[in-house]
């Protein structure tokens, strides 16, 4: 579906077990211990749901998207409303609640639906962005009172969505009970999108943006991901994701923390300049992350409760994921938990019933006859019903806003908001003050009180930071919403910089971040300690972009605010003191003269040659700055990942910088010149004079005649792709044997088995931890079935009349290079395209495996089943 898959086509053979799991949905052994999966809903009323979401009541929104992730025509898609009357785990009646194209996420608060989607031009019928908006059904007759009303507009890139789909645009929504809708964005980012009060934001690449319900407020919360599709949310507001990237060509997962203002690196940062970002919590080999869920719900089992749970798209899997708190960030161990072909998203409801949906081989462009829905619950599971929270009492409210329930105390927070008086106000007052109860339900009310009396909050929260249990969520709140600081101290946060809790500690920082108050914040922000770990990767190593590094996150987050309060006067005040190397970093990110100037300044006089190494290294990055993005190109699915920058361009200080790094070369003589070249070739500087000549090896690829091969006939090509698979399906093979055959049968022209290898096609070192052995024989015998990502073939024309097909090895701002299936490569400027088109068919032919017979197939299915590394 969506952003990641190698030929994932659901068989019969599969499907076997999953007609059980709707026959026989009872059986234990369908479900993970202590669970009970239900079918809910099949592809007769939800073919291809790419999104779904459940009222705290039990009604289940579901986003049919018959568009699917590369599809371009306009009107199929929908969002239907479905209901469980007798509460038996089955859908008793739908709802065409409303039509939009290309659903990528719902939530369902009270009478309003929002929803983001894909919107396309009446005129031309073609895509014009994509946007959030909200429905309303103030009757509850199941279908929206009146049209959509935008709260962002243009929230991805318009010319990609039309020339590609919605594959990297922006994605999944989730509220959080500090009331703002987090949106995870694709690396598609965004030009100029805007909110309801006519604030516009241009974002290049991927992250976290989050808005108020009412459309206003519009920020980045995170930055530096490539295909975040969903966000779970913790009570505490830690938002975790689980998103991919595509280093070493294999498509990676990456399970993340986001912290608020974080970078983390896609796709300029995360190989060479690592020592500059949060690096995620873990890599997890290839798939594909989609919907996600913070599980908090009293009723369900405590080994499933309390955690992250993450669909994967590509491994047909929900994963859980175990978080363990380490400083101002976490670890994590992930577990499989519900398998589900090609999962997209989940939900669960007041009454603690989970929903899933699941794509099913819709393929890349939706079926009608492909996808469904499921509902899981605890065994010992009993409906009760989950209140009307527009007919309750504040009484009511109050003891639904601290119960146990994730969704009980979203609701509850939310009515309380909408109800807006004073009774509200100092209920949620009451609770955030009130050191008897819980930690989550006290997080609750303070966030609760904070939406309640804005500006008005002030006084109250600074009182809550003196309260240990919950200083860091007051401490957060006070600064939560930009357009209440006004009368926000500093003080609090100051002292929460002294503070024992590097969580405390943390918001702090943000918190200085976000009040603007630079002259108060620059000297104690620069304090920060930078730890050992904070080193660049040795040249031509990929750094530990996935390795959780807790020390780093302070200084990071101090970077970060001291460039966003552009702290340049007191960054270069402290590079000869013990604060420099916090102080230099940040100068990386400070493209104006004052920073320039004052680092050659220093450098003169500076006596310390570490430090005088260290101010040459900061200057050769800003040599160089990252273009302004107006949307007009992307960086393709397998970007140059050299960095720091992806459109280079020299800017008005570039010549100061370029003639002193000469001189300093120049007095350095020969000696010294090969540091002048490393950094020359690090930052891509294109300086003349530091370049040298690169010689690379001549690698002889294996001269493999495709066409001879697949015109063979064998015991598979005479036979028909049924009777193969239900073969293979009993033999094993010898995966020895398969090594020779994978070679012998053109694989190797284009796949790669090792990451140290040039990349080419699809990667296979890691097949076998993605697919199993079904799925790769089908992925053999049927390419065109579901072509993997980033490998449809590409035909391009050129200048001097040249036309090239292939498949995109690698791009760059400058280039790009194109495979075709005789392994021949062929590097064309980027300024020589005249036209590019992405077709329907793989690279693959079929028939490959034709002249085998059914053991040999079987010995290079079991060979591949093995890459898993």
């Amino acid at each position: 579906m969506i952003k990641f898959s190698l030929s994932l086509i659901y068989l019969s053979i599969i499907f076997l077990g999953f007609k059980n799991l709707f026959s026989e949905p009872e059986k234990p052994r369908l479900a993970p211990p202590g669970l009970t999966i239900t079918n809910f809903a099949g592809p007769d009323i939800t073919p291809s749901p790419a999104c779904l979401a459940v009222a705290p009541t039990g009604e289940v929104f579901v986003g049919v998207d018959m568009i699917g992730s590369l599809g371009k025509d306009a009107g199929k898609g929908r969002i239907l409303k479905l209901v469980d009357k007798n509460n038996d785990g089955k859908m008793d009646g739908h709802t065409d609640f409303a039509d939009v194209d290309n659903p990528r996420g719902i939530i369902v608060q009270g009478d309003q639906v929002f929803v983001l989607h894909t919107t396309f031009s009446k005129e031309t019928g073609k895509a014009t962005g994509m946007n959030l908006v909200v429905f309303e059904d103030k009757d509850g007759d199941g279908k929206a009172d009146g049209p959509e009303k935008p709260l962002i507009e243009h929230i991805s890139n318009e010319k990609y969505i039309r020339e590609r789909g919605t594959d990297h645009a922006t994605n999944g929504i989730r509220m959080g009970i500090d009331g703002w809708i987090y949106i995870s964005v694709g690396d598609f980012g965004f030009h100029d999108a805007i909110d309801r009060s006519g604030k516009k934001m241009t974002m290049l690449g991927g992250g976290i943006v989050r808005v108020r319900p009412d459309g206003t407020e519009m920020e980045v919360f995170t930055h530096g991901t490539r295909n975040v599709y969903d966000v779970a949310i913790d009570p505490y507001m830690n938002v975790f994701t689980r998103e991919n990237t595509n280093d070493g060509g294999g498509w990676n997962v990456r399970f993340s923390h986001h912290i608020q203002s974080g970078e983390y690196g896609y796709p300029v940062l995360f190989q060479h300049f690592t020592d500059e970002i949060i690096p995620a919590l873990a890599d997890l080999g290839g798939g594909s992350g989609t919907g996600a869920l913070f599980m908090n719900e009293p009723n369900w089992p405590a080994q499933y409760n309390n955690v992250p749970m993450m669909a994967d798209w590509g491994r047909s899997m929900l994963y859980i994921h175990r978080v363990t708190a380490d400083g101002p960030t976490f670890t994590q161990k992930d577990e499989e938990f519900i398998k589900l072909p090609q999962i997209t998203d989940l939900d669960v409801d007041g009454s603690g019933r989970l929903y899933l949906s699941a794509w099913d081989g819709a393929g890349y462009s939706g079926s009608p006859d492909k996808g469904y829905i499921v509902r899981v619950v605890p065994t010992d599971w009993s409906y009760k019903a989950f209140p009307d929270v527009k007919k309750l009492s504040v009484k009511k409210l109050t003891d639904l806003l601290k119960s146990n329930s994730s969704v009980g105390r979203l609701a509850a927070s939310q009515e309380l908001v909408a109800r807006n008086n004073k009774q509200a106000t100092e209920v949620a007052l009451k609770i955030a003050a009130d050191q008897a109860l819980p930690l989550d339900v006290r997080v609750a009310g303070i966030y609760t009180y904070a939406q309640l009396a804005k500006e008005n909050a002030t006084t109250e929260l600074v009182a809550l930071t003196k309260d240990n249990a919950v200083k860091e969520f007051a401490l957060k709140a006070l600064t939560d919403r930009k357009i209440y600081l006004a009368n926000v101290p500093i003080e609090p946060f100051l002292q929460g910089l002294q503070d024992a809790s590097p969580r405390v500690h943390a918001v702090s920082i943000i918190g200085l971040n976000r009040l603007g108050k630079v002259d108060e914040a620059a000297k104690v922000l620069l304090a920060t300690k930078v730890p050992a770990s904070f080193t660049a990767p040795a040249k031509g190593i990929e750094g530990p972009h996935a390795t959780p590094n807790s020390a780093i996150i302070l200084p990071h987050l101090a970077v970060r605010a001291l460039v966003s309060l552009q702290a340049t006067d007191a960054m270069v005040a402290a590079i000869k003191t013990e604060n420099a190397d916090l102080a230099l970093w940040a100068l990386r990110y400070m493209h104006n003269a004052k920073a320039v100037n004052g680092l050659i300044d220093n450098y003169k006089t500076a006596q310390d040659e570490k430090l005088k190494k260290q101010i040459l290294i900061t200057l050769a990055r800003l040599y160089k700055e990252e273009i302004a993005y107006d949307a007009s190109w992307w960086w393709g699915t397998r970007p140059d990942s050299h960095g720091p920058y992806f459109k280079a361009v020299t800017w008005s200080e570039s010549p100061v910088i370029e003639k002193f790094l000469k001189e300093e070369a120049l007095k350095q003589g020969a000696s010294g010149k090969q540091f002048f070249v490393d950094l020359n070739e690090r930052n891509r500087m294109d300086i003349a004079e530091f370049a040298v000549e690169e010689k690379v090896a001549a690698v002889e690829e294996p001269k493999i005649d495709l066409e001879k091969i697949k015109n063979q006939k064998g015991q598979v090509g005479k036979s028909s792709i049924e009777d193969v698979l239900l073969a293979i399906n009993k033999l094993q093979g010898n995966p020895v044997k398969g090594r020779t055959i994978f070679n012998n049968q053109g694989c190797i022209a284009c796949h790669s088995l090792n990451k140290t290898d040039k990349m080419k096609g699809p990667f296979m070192g890691q097949i076998g931890s993605i697919m199993n052995r079904e799925q790769i024989a089908e992925s053999i015998l049927k390419p065109n079935a579901s072509i993997s990502q980033g490998f449809a073939s590409v035909m391009i024309t050129a200048k001097g009349d040249k036309t090239y097909m292939g498949f995109v090895q690698e791009e760059t701002a400058a280039k790009v290079v194109l495979r075709n299936i005789a392994g021949e490569v062929f590097t064309i400027k980027a300024g020589d395209i005249l036209s590019r088109k992405e077709l329907e068919t793989s690279m693959m032919p079929e028939g490959l495996a034709n002249s085998l017979s059914y053991e040999e197939l079987a010995s290079l299915v079991s060979f591949l089943s093995e890459q898993k590394k």
